[in-house]
């Protein structure tokens, strides 16, 4: 991990960084039905799910956006904001999902830093957009625009 001022991390606006390729297994979908209640046959029933245009199982949409901090952990010398104490979600701009994730898929994090501004003394915006590819497809699984605030 790449610790910098904030001052470095507003310079980096319009940079990209990519993380590490991570596994979309059959059962982290099953317990992301359990967590949500969303028990949708084209999520957790193979059989009938290869029965559709899918041709088996896939990811929740909001499965595949709630990656977003196992990814972004994911960005080999992501950088950190010095003396950072916590960062929470403040909301997205936009989230469109694009391509159905299969169950056994591979998908990595593309993150551009788009905005990073000091909202009061110690409080930081940060907005960001966050692409989900698929390996091996061209198209991605999702776009999103999305905010969250940094306390130092």
């Amino acid at each position: 991990m790449t610790t910098i001022t904030a001052q470095a991390m507003k310079d980096r606006v319009g940079t990209e960084t990519v993380s590490d390729w991570v596994e979309v297994t059959q059962d982290m979908i099953d317990r992301f039905a359990e967590a949500t209640g969303d028990h949708q046959f084209i999520h957790i029933d193979p059989v009938a799910a290869a029965q559709t245009p899918f041709g088996g199982t896939i990811a929740h949409g909001f499965l595949t956006l709630s990656l977003m901090p196992l990814l972004s952990s994911k960005v080999p010398d992501a950088p950190q904001i010095e003396g950072a104490r916590m960062g929470v979600n403040y909301g997205g701009n936009k989230v469109r999902f694009l391509t159905p994730v299969r169950s056994g898929s591979r998908v990595r994090g593309r993150f551009t830093l788009l905005a990073f501004d000091e909202k009061r003394p110690g409080q930081f915006q940060q907005t960001t957009n966050f692409v989900v590819e698929i390996e091996g497809q061209d198209k991605p699984a999702l776009i999103a625009e999305w905010i969250s605030q940094i306390f130092v």
